[in-house]
């Protein structure tokens, strides 16, 4: 099993805005020197909590401090930003980080940044499927584009003085494009069957109940036979909310406690996701009441904490309730204690993932 790392983030509303940021820099900064494979961040600009305005501007600062793991935008709302703005600053970023990089892109589910980018009553996926198509276009085409859409027309004609280079926007280093990947949240995802088709790869969303997560995978192969393409289970990847301590108490408190950073995520998440009628993505039966799902149990529900002997197992039966999948993205939390969040990450990488690679290699030769 390979290791990743995913961070939205969600932060205290009273937490300096420099020091979130500098420990989200020092989380992708230890993944690296653990070991894992890529890191992602999200953006939203109308929301305290998730305080990464730009994932791509977040991923410059931190490039020059990571050697090996690919970086990745998780992601950039398309419908948000004007496509030509996006492919020159995609294209940068693919060359500062000499094409350790992943293209994550969304419709973007924040509604209040909808509402700020005036496209809260627009069909956002219809923009979303425009931009990154314009995108594309712009990396495969040449000056002057004249892409002429619904939402963005993007053309350099009037003002093209090739010879110079004026009126041409640049090509990402890795060709035709840097991979490309969605975050997948509804159960039965019609919008992963059109990502396989195209080519992109998944991450499941680390909000779901497992039974939902394991819907994606099958619709994922649908979209890959539609175009006659093998599905290969080490492009999915799939991220989910960890906690490693080196002893149980410690770990249950950490993460189920009063005063749990993955207490407080959950209650940020569970909150907007009962406002926008959403709610079901926590329920394991959707006729549940939106009144009983409680933070009890979502976090009971959602989050694996323990030992690495523990966590190894739960993971194991949670792998076993999606199918397999080839990467772990351990889901960012705040560092409410900065000893114990480094701790975790550590104890994952050389510990649990170990477990997990041997007590897999043991089954498979048992089946044998």
């Amino acid at each position: 099993m390979k290791l990743g790392f995913f961070t939205m983030p969600i932060h205290p509303l009273d937490k300096d805005w420099r020091k979130t940021l500098a420990e989200d820099r020092e989380a992708f900064v230890l993944a690296d020197e653990l070991g894992f494979t890529e890191a992602y961040c999200g953006e939203h600009v109308t929301d305290q909590a998730e305080n990464i305005t730009s994932c791509a501007m977040f991923l410059a600062w931190i490039a020059s401090h990571t050697k090996n793991i690919r970086l990745g935008t998780g992601t950039i709302n398309m419908p948000n930003s004007h496509p030509a703005a996006v492919a020159a600053e995609i294209a940068m970023l693919d060359h500062m980080l000499d094409g350790r990089f992943n293209f994550g892109i969304s419709p973007g589910g924040l509604l209040s940044d909808a509402e700020v980018f005036g496209n809260l009553d627009a069909d956002r996926n219809a923009m979303f499927v425009e931009g990154i198509n314009s995108v594309l276009a712009i990396w495969a085409g040449e000056a002057p584009y004249n892409i002429d859409g619904k939402y963005w027309k993007i053309s350099t004609e009037r003002q093209l003085m090739a010879a110079i280079g004026q009126g041409i926007i640049a090509k990402p280093l890795q060709r035709p494009h840097p991979p490309i990947v969605v975050t997948v949240v509804a159960p039965y995802s019609k919008g992963v069957v059109e990502a396989a088709s195209r080519g992109w790869l998944p991450i499941s969303a680390n909000f779901l109940m497992p039974k939902w997560v394991a819907t994606h995978w099958p619709k994922y192969v649908e979209g890959c036979e539609r175009v006659n393409r093998v599905a290969d289970p080490a492009d999915w990847r799939v991220a989910k909310s960890v906690f490693v301590a080196d002893d149980l108490a410690t770990a249950r408190e950490y993460a189920t406690g009063p005063n749990s950073p993955y207490r407080f995520y959950y209650n940020q998440l569970l909150t907007k996701m009962k406002a926008n009628k959403r709610a079901e993505l926590f329920k394991s039966d959707p006729k549940m009441s939106d009144d009983d799902l409680t933070i009890e149990k979502v976090v009971d529900e959602l989050v694996i904490w323990g030992t690495p002997d523990k966590v190894a197992d739960d993971l194991l039966k949670f792998q076993e309730q999606t199918g397999p999948f080839g990467t772990l993205l351990y889901a960012g939390k705040d560092w409410a204690d900065r000893d114990l969040a480094r701790r975790s990450m550590v104890l994952l990488a050389e510990k649990v993932v170990p477990l997990i690679d041997g007590r897999t290699a043991g089954a498979s030769r048992a089946a044998e």
